[in-house]
């Protein structure tokens, strides 16, 4: 039974009859709730939307991105992959115009866009410390001792095989030092796993500000196959995705989209399998650039057609 679809309808809904309006820093305006969740049992299906056709090699992508400790959005555009380019085209502009008091020559994105492939300036593109920092290169600073930069994935990782039971197996991506270097603070901040009885484990993770209609879909599968990963490395079933959320808004110009999305009739869950040949272990040490797309396959996914919405940076 697919019942994440139904949780997600519901939760569009929620917003739709009691949503509060909010302004917000993009200046599209928002319906807004606080403080939901979303439960999914992995046996259940793999977490990826039916009610509307999701795009698995760009969410896949970004993952990789993210487990690379990458965060210049070079890897994504090498890979017609575009989530961060208002957020790296917004950062260029305000350096650029900061610099020169906004009298300089300004590309336009498309520009930047291309400027950024071809890789001469290795500047432009780069968002700061965000996620992949975090989770691969937490930054600890003492200023009596070297600066030390903590690999939380690894970390995990090696808790998770070496003590199953405990009740650290967390990845935390809010660095307060490092926020005002990001061009976007993360808004998925952390994520704790879980082990039960020894060979099934749980992911929760917990977000401050959920874009439900284009954002959350994508958080949800990526983070299905996050544990899905970290399962196969340990040597554990995957078991149970949950998602805690704060702000959990509707763009105000993504309402129609959403409300046409509450009226289709989910289909079944998919089914991802990982080629056995992927060396996990060499992938956590940072070795993904042998790791592709290709090698998660998802099976059996049936859809509704893709519903277009503008993503608001």
């Amino acid at each position: 039974m697919n019942n994440l679809d139904k949780q997600y309808q519901d939760l569009l809904n929620d917003i739709l009859h009691k949503g509060v309006s909010k302004d917000d820093r993009t200046g599209t305006g928002t319906y807004s709730v606080f403080g939901r969740q979303i439960r999914h049992n992995m046996k259940d299906g793999f977490p990826l939307l039916t009610t509307k056709k999701m795009a698995w090699k760009t969410l896949i992508t970004e993952l990789l991105w993210f487990l690379k400790g990458d965060t210049h959005i070079k890897f994504l555009l090498d890979h017609n992959c575009h989530i961060w380019d208002g957020d790296a085209y917004a950062a260029y502009r305000k350096s650029v115009e900061t610099h020169y008091e906004k009298g300089g020559d300004v590309a336009d994105k498309k520009q930047f866009i291309e400027e950024v492939k071809r890789g001469q300036d290795k500047d432009w593109g780069e968002l700061g410390p965000v996620y992949g920092k975090q989770w691969r290169g937490w930054f600890n600073y003492d200023s009596n001792v070297e600066p030390v930069y903590v690999d939380q994935i690894q970390k995990l990782i090696d808790g998770i095989k070496e003590n199953p039971d405990s009740r650290r197996h967390m990845v935390n991506a809010w660095n307060v030092g490092e926020l005002d270097k990001m061009v976007l603070p993360p808004c998925h901040y952390g994520f704790q796993c879980y082990v039960r009885d020894g060979k099934y484990l749980s992911l929760m993770w917990n977000q401050r500000s959920v874009d439900t209609f284009l954002g959350l879909p994508f958080n949800i599968a990526s983070y299905g196959l996050l544990l899905m990963m970290i399962a196969k490395e340990c040597d554990l079933i995957p078991d149970e995705l949950i998602g805690n959320f704060g702000d959990v808004h509707l763009y105000k110009n993504h309402v129609e989209q959403a409300i046409e999305q509450t009226k289709r009739e989910p289909y079944t869950l998919p089914d991802v399998a990982i080629k056995s040949n992927i060396n996990f272990k060499a992938a956590m040490k940072r070795d993904l650039d042998k790791i592709i797309w290709e090698d998660f396959v998802l099976l059996g996914y049936q859809y509704h057609p893709t519903i277009k919405a503008k993503l608001s940076n």
